[in-house]
């Protein structure tokens, strides 16, 4: 098991845990909330700071509750670097104009899986192999 340290950054800030066996993603709950009227969306504060080790990524992602609200994560998925140290946060944009169903301060609004990664190295080619698929692209494979 992987050891990933993680600070509360307020008194109130919940370590994440997973709620049920088996599941992939810790549960993030938020310790703030305020409406950016610049990008029309809101920003929850997690409280927490993590401490991804090098070689990992954190994710975070929606929680399937999101289907109560009318509520997008705006990046789709949040991507933690190892080097970063400050607040995890999540920020939803409201799907349609006056949703008022929102998550509140106390919820869980988020979830964060940490996963390794592989360094790369690209190399710049003038060739690529060929592959059954080629180069169909969106929705190339049917329904």
């Amino acid at each position: 098991m992987l050891e990933v340290k993680f600070k509360k950054l307020v008194p109130e800030a919940k370590i994440p845990a997973y709620a049920k066996p088996g599941d992939a993603g810790l549960d993030l709950t938020a310790t703030s909330k305020h409406w950016s009227d610049d990008f029309q969306c809101w920003i929850y504060g997690t409280g927490l700071a993590v401490e991804i080790p090098e070689g990992y990524v954190g994710l975070v992602f929606p929680r399937s509750s999101v289907r109560k609200y009318c509520l997008s994560l705006t990046n789709c998925v949040g991507v933690i670097d190892s080097g970063y140290r400050g607040e995890v946060m999540c920020t939803f944009r409201p799907q349609s104009k006056g949703t008022t169903e929102v998550y509140n301060v106390g919820d869980k609004v988020c979830q964060l899986i940490i996963m390794p990664y592989p360094q790369v190295m690209p190399v710049e080619a003038t060739e690529l192999s060929e592959t059954e698929r080629g180069e169909d692209g969106h929705g190339s494979t049917g329904r």
